[in-house]
Order: C-alpha cells, then structure tokens, then sequence
C-alpha cells in the first residue's frame, strides 16, 4: 500500500492575519497550495457594496424613512437661521445625502445650506462631485469635502481648535468601521448646534446580520475587519451619555439567492461583501463556506420567497437630540 501524501502546512501573510492551509493532493500528484484569504482593499469593497446594493432594498428603505419620517424631523432645525450646516460622516457617493438636502430645502425654502462632507474613499469623493455636478437643483447649496476618515477629521478639528456647529449631522451605516465607536458619537454628538440632530443609520437587532454576528460568528473569518455593531450597540453608548433620542425600524431585505450556486460571479461579489474577503468562495477552507452557507439559511437570517433567499437587512433610524 502506498503510504499517505504528507500534510503540507503553508503559511500566508494577508492583509490582517496569517492563513494556515493545510494542502493535499486529490490523487498522487504533486502537493497544490489554496490562494490565501484576504481583506477586501478599498476599490474591491466599493464594487462588492455595488452588488448589495443593486440586490438589496437598503436605499428604498432609507427613501421610505425620507418620505414618512425626515421633514417632520428636520422641521424644527435652525428656527430663524438664513443657512443651515450640515455634516455628513462617511457620505459614500452622496445619493443619500442630496435626498436629503432636497428635503431640507422643501421644508426650509429660501434657507441657504452649508453641507460638508467626510468621506475618506477618493473614488466615493469623485462620484459624489459628479452627481452634484450634474443636478439643476443646489444652487442654495454650497459644498466642502474633507476627504478623510471620521476619526482624521476629529483630530484635524481639535489640532485647529476650533468647533464649527452643525443643524444636521448624518452617519450612515458606517460605524462599523470607525476604531472607537463611543469617542466618535460623543465628538460628533458635540458638534451639533443648539437644536441640532443627529441622524444614525445603523442594522437592526431584527435583522440577519445580528443573527449572524452573535449565533453564527464562528462562520465568518478573520478577515472580515469591521465591528460587528447594531442598534442596541449604539442606543448603550447615547443612554451613557445621557442623550435624547429616538429609534425608527424600517424592513429591508438582501436577496442572497446566488450565494448558494456555484460558481456564479454575483454570488461570489456577495459573498465577499458579507465577509469582507476577497473572493471568499476560492479561497476559504471549504468546511468553513458550508457553515456559512448554512447559517445564512437559517430562518433567523433569511425566510424564502418565491424560491428567492431573502436575507433580512432591516435598519434602525436613531435620531439623536442635540
């Protein structure tokens, strides 16, 4: 009998931990070596959110929330102001953020809006000047983009020492990936004006990504960097702080169903989206795509419609008082 192809232990340095492979032959042939898994870089993130986006309801929710809830909301900002200041932290390519101006200037006509932005993404930055660029409608409105990361601005404004105040400050699903999640709400929580708001668009505790996160955390790898945060998470931080606010819960859903063919390239861009890894399916240890597979059918995370795997990507609204 022909002895066993000897284990092969290969180790690979990726972006944020060491892959260990253990490699074997199929049949007798020579050892092969699995690429190692990676982080997602910036550029390959912006595609695969791209793929969740044109799958997922997240931006009809958002509108939802614009339509039913955001003039009564905004309604009371800058009594008696000629210009309104607006922030908006990790702004992406902007669609929401002109939604939003446009709501401001339909319940404050006449009102003059001073917006910046902070956005560290170069290729978001850009998009974002091309479509205020191409609408007819912002004349009232004036633009300045930082192009830095939350926590870059932070010390920049504290390096200045001065502490512009802001109407409207805006955060849109984007503090999972900032270091400090508390530090950042409380600076961002002082940089509002006397009556100012601040608007945290963060996943609910319903949603299949908390599932995921608290019942299903051993399927997803090492390479998935962001915090795993939701509402709950950030309502602890305002109630610490002794702030005001309120939540609105909004549905959403992800339709996932290409996760689970083979091969198919939509399913891949999602699957890299879900876990922050470049090419996710070729290059994970094959038990550990199973597992995941497997807890994102789970009825915690998604349900089934018409032979569609919808995942839920509910998301709470908090509105914080100044």
């Amino acid at each position: 009998m022909e002895p066993a192809p000897e284990l092969k232990r290969n180790s690979f340095p990726s972006m944020n931990f060491e892959a260990e492979i253990l490699t074997t032959p199929h049949d007798n042939s020579e050892l092969y070596m699995i690429p190692a898994m990676r982080s997602l870089t910036a550029e390959e993130y912006v595609e695969a959110f791209k793929s969740f986006l044109e799958h997922s309801t997240e931006h009809q929710c958002m509108d939802e929330f614009n339509r039913e809830q955001m003039p009564t909301i905004v309604a009371g900002l800058g009594t008696g102001k000629s210009t309104l200041s607006v922030l908006g932290v990790g702004s992406g390519t902007g669609e929401q953020d002109l939604k939003m101006i446009r709501i401001l200037q339909a319940v404050h006509p006449g009102v003059f809006i001073d917006n910046e932005i902070v956005e560290p993404n170069p290729q978001h930055v850009a998009a974002y000047k091309e479509l205020v660029n191409q609408a007819s409608d912002l004349q009232n409105v004036s633009f300045i983009w930082h192009q830095l990361t939350s926590l870059e601005y932070e010390q920049q404004v504290k390096e200045r020492g001065t502490h512009k105040k802001f109407d409207f400050i805006h955060m849109i699903q984007m503090l999972y990936r900032v270091e400090d999640i508390p530090s950042t709400i409380k600076f961002f929580h002082s940089c509002l004006d006397h009556h100012g708001k601040l608007l945290i668009i963060i996943l609910s505790d319903s949603s299949g990504w908390a599932s995921l996160w608290k019942k299903h955390r051993d399927c997803l790898p090492a390479t998935d960097s962001g915090h795993y945060i939701t509402c709950s998470g950030i309502t602890e931080v305002l109630q610490s702080l002794g702030v005001q606010h309120r939540v609105y819960e909004l549905p959403s859903g992800w339709d996932i169903t290409e996760c689970f063919t083979e091969g198919d390239a939509v399913g891949g861009r999602m699957m890299d989206f879900l876990t922050g890894t470049k090419n996710f399916l070729g290059t994970a240890p094959p038990a550990l795509r199973r597992r995941l597979q497997a807890a994102l059918r789970q009825p915690e995370c998604s349900s089934t419609r018409d032979g569609r795997v919808i995942f839920s990507n509910n998301l709470s609204m908090i509105v914080v008082e100044s």
